[in-house]
């Protein structure tokens, strides 16, 4: 496959430097806390449908006698999404990259993929069989992709190096505090299936809007605006590793973190219901869930700031891998509540760590400043597929290699694999 083509000083069509050239000035405390209302809102949305609302939904539907059979539906409805993720991410992100509107580049997209996302999950809570239930999930997650695609692009665009490990934590924290007040606002205040997608889809709209109201976004002038033809959009999605090494590897670290971290939380509650059989499996999901956001928070925020100054990413990438596998190697081979409580804190703890470190370090080894937003598209697919990919492979460990200690197992080695992918990238400490 061709290479993509990459804008230089000679070529006429390059954008003017203002455009696309690194960021230097500091953003503002304002527009960091507008970014994280955002992914507030965002997270909230999207995490606590996969933890709690889809698979209860999926189970009710179903009606299955064995367990595993509601696992299988719920991870089949989860991979059919992420095969849509696959292509809304870098699509998304290289549109971007070329919209020219008074409003900006990134502001149309994250507008779009809010209302869709927004009004997909209305209807999802509406929805009585198993297949309207995948349907309007892919389209959920299509429009959480948009959004995320458009709004990750912006720490490229106006986020200097120095700021981008504790801005990125301002994504991961929210994602803590979001699930944590999903899960509450469904379960203490016992709202009914559509009541609990309608608040959350009013919520995500409500938070996201400040941000696109308050934020500055890069106006792309008609003349800097990149060729376009589909087959040079198409080729763009191929980023040859053996070009760009630090890309590839950054890719791939990523790709296997986030599916060690999925494997171990998105069967979290059917560990608790069937394997470690907790009563009332929900209230102590819920206080997990606390004890993983906690730290994610504290890692996320800490730890991102904390690389910034000293100027590393890649060992505080290789220290959060191996806290994840510590946690799901403890969940393994001592599945209780107890076990479980200090496995979520170290989970937390490597997770919310490697998400802001990991985002930094992902901004550093784009190769093309003209197509930033494509090229964290397609490090997005590294979050959002595995996310919505994992039940699937996850129900299939559980139901043809014993259980959940095999499932934990994997979870551990392939975070362990994703720290060791790091240790070859050569352009950033």
């Amino acid at each position: 496959m061709t290479e993509p083509a990459t804008l230089t000083a000679a070529d006429p069509a390059t954008p003017p430097p203002a455009v696309f050239a690194e960021p230097e000035r500091p953003v503002t405390g304002r527009w960091i806390s507008l970014f994280a209302l955002a992914w507030l809102g965002i997270w909230m949305a999207q995490l606590t449908p996969v933890q709690l609302m889809l698979p209860i939904q999926v189970e009710a539907q179903l009606k299955a006698a064995d367990w595993v059979d509601n696992v299988v539906a719920f991870g089949v409805v989860s991979g059919i999404a992420g095969a849509f993720a696959l292509i809304a991410y870098p699509l998304t992100g290289a549109l971007s990259d070329r919209t020219v509107s008074r409003f900006g580049r990134r502001r149309p997209w994250i507008v779009f993929g809010a209302l869709l996302f927004a009004v997909s999950l209305v209807v999802l809570g509406l929805q009585d069989g198993i297949v309207g239930i995948g349907v309007w999930w892919t389209l959920t997650l299509v429009g959480f992709c948009v959004l995320t695609a458009a709004l990750t692009a912006t720490i490229s665009d106006q986020v200097p190096v120095g700021q981008r490990g504790y801005v990125s934590g301002w994504i991961s924290a929210p994602q803590a505090i979001g699930t944590i007040l999903g899960i509450v606002l469904v379960t203490e205040l016992a709202l009914s299936q559509i009541i609990g997608y309608a608040l959350m889809a009013a919520l995500l709209v409500l938070l996201v809007l400040p941000f696109v109201l308050g934020a500055p976004d890069q106006v792309l002038p008609r003349a800097a605006r990149p060729p376009f033809t589909f087959r040079d959009l198409a080729a763009g999605f191929w980023i040859s590793p053996r070009r760009y090494p630090d890309f590839g590897w950054t890719l791939l670290s990523r790709i296997l973190v986030n599916v060690g971290n999925a494997l171990g939380t998105t069967l979290l509650l059917f560990f608790l219901m069937y394997h470690v059989k907790v009563d009332k499996a929900e209230d102590a999901l819920l206080v997990l869930t606390l004890i993983y956001m906690f730290f994610v928070v504290l890692a996320a925020l800490f730890l991102g700031r904390l690389s910034d100054r000293i100027g590393r990413r890649k060992v505080f990438v290789l220290v959060s891998s191996g806290l994840q596998g510590v946690a799901a190697v403890l969940l393994a081979f001592f599945p209780n509540l107890t076990v479980a409580t200090v496995g979520a804190g170290l989970l937390g703890l490597g997770y919310g760590c490697f998400l802001s470190v990991d985002q930094a370090l992902a901004t550093q080894v784009l190769p093309d400043p003209a197509a930033r937003g494509k090229d964290l598209g397609i490090m997005n697919i590294a979050t959002a597929v595995p996310q919505a990919m994992a039940p699937l492979l996850g129900a299939f460990v559980v139901a043809q290699l014993g259980g959940f200690g095999p499932l934990y197992v994997a979870s551990g080695v392939i975070s362990v694999l994703g720290a060791l992918a790091v240790l070859p990238v050569k352009g950033v400490r």
